[in-house]
């Protein structure tokens, strides 16, 4: 087990009052239905209620996401690519690369592949934010997305590379969801980011005693039949999010297995859970009140994927859940070197079992407050801070 000595501030300062000058924009890569993206969007959406919508391709349901709101998508919409963004890919700088119409002072752009790259005619003095869940990792970390690992994107790679350092150089203001992918950030576009960290709806979900009064028929029977006691893992059915190292934590811990989602990785899942020391059950396409309920019920949740930071750690600790994350990435910083959970190598099943035992005993109500500093509410007040400065400094 690694313990982390690192610290956060509470929270930030309250944004400055008033309506930012002239006329805005806020840009996303694609709109779907879900989605941790999708999420942090909703809210930069909420926050700048004057400002125009542009994406794209919505594809988040009928009528729009944002009703209202005047939204706008990019050419690539009227191809049928919109549906496949992995074919779509080595377009998406092609079409934020093209001009949009439209005068605007100022942009936030939510950027995780490209969406840094938009351009806008008329706009000379335009002040541009970019809110940075990462950048590319198929251009510059290939290794960790298989994306970026054929011959084709390898060969590409070099001009790519200097194209979005360029278009980052644009932007006035960086904005990086986690101290990890600020590192990244300085590594790879040489730019120095603020640290804003996602927002999670903190108070909503521990404001429910039990998730399981508002569980369906089925859904209360699934929970009956599962263990009193167990391991929880969580998220899509997806190779490099790596459920398979929670049955491991679970083996490790002599304890039984919950998996919650649903992907393609289910049937892999399923024989791994077969033949498996302890009982593993999975849960497929839970609802949120079901998936809440799991958090409420697990003894500890574990997160041991790399990622950018750690929306779902952060949504079972709401529920007093103490987690156990990745030594490495950004989702150790949701503990803030606070005695709420642990840190592991999940490599190492002596770390994942003592991780596991850590974990367990620590204090479920300390656990719950701790969840409190990355509230939805602090990163809305943040982050219009970050934005007022920028658009009204020098």
């Amino acid at each position: 087990m690694v313990v982390d000595t690192q610290t956060r501030p509470f929270a930030p300062a309250p944004a400055p009052a008033g309506e930012l000058p002239g006329r805005g924009v806020l840009v996303h890569e694609w709109l779907a239905r879900t989605g941790g993206s999708e999420r942090v969007f909703d809210h930069i959406v909420a926050d700048f209620p004057g400002a125009d919508v542009l994406s794209l391709w919505d594809d988040s349901g009928g009528g729009g996401r944002y009703p209202g709101r005047t939204t706008r998508e990019t050419w690539l919409a009227r191809t049928p690519l919109r549906h496949h963004k992995e074919l779509a890919l080595p377009l998406m700088p092609l079409a934020w690369a093209h001009q949009m119409r439209g005068a605007y002072d100022w942009a936030v752009v939510s950027s995780h592949s490209f969406a840094h790259h938009v351009r806008f005619s008329c706009s000379p003095g335009m002040r541009k934010v970019l809110y940075v869940h990462t950048p590319a990792r198929y251009v510059w970390e290939p290794d960790l997305d298989a994306r970026g690992g054929g011959h084709a994107a390898r060969a590409a790679g070099p001009l790519l590379r200097a194209i979005d350092r360029r278009k980052a150089a644009e932007a006035h203001t960086l904005i990086a969801n986690s101290h990890y992918v600020a590192r990244r950030i300085e590594r790879t576009w040489s730019r120095t980011a603020q640290v804003i960290h996602p927002p999670v709806e903190v108070a909503a979900l521990a404001a429910v005693g039990d998730w399981r009064v508002h569980l369906d028929g089925p859904e209360t029977a699934r929970v009956r039949d599962l263990p009193a006691t167990y391991v929880l893992g969580a998220s899509r059915f997806v190779r490099y999010k790596r459920l398979d190292l929670v049955i491991r934590a679970g083996e490790a811990a002599g304890l039984p297995v919950v998996l919650a989602g649903g992907g393609p990785e289910e049937a892999r899942l399923r024989g791994l859970a077969a033949g498996a020391r302890v009982p593993v059950h999975i849960v497929t396409d839970p609802s949120d009140a079901l998936l809440y309920t799991l958090y409420q019920r697990a003894l500890v949740f574990v997160f041991p994927s790399v990622e950018d930071f750690g929306i779902m750690p952060v949504e079972a600790m709401a529920c007093g859940t103490p987690v156990v994350v990745n030594v490495e990435g950004g989702a150790r910083e949701t503990l803030a070197g606070r005695p709420v959970g642990a840190i592991v190598d999940p490599a190492s099943a002596a770390s994942l079992r003592s991780g596991v035992e850590t974990a367990s005993a620590c204090s479920r109500s300390s656990v719950a407050e701790h969840a409190r500093r990355f509230d939805a509410p602090l990163f809305d007040q943040a982050l219009t801070a970050a934005v007022v400065r920028a658009v009204r400094g020098p």
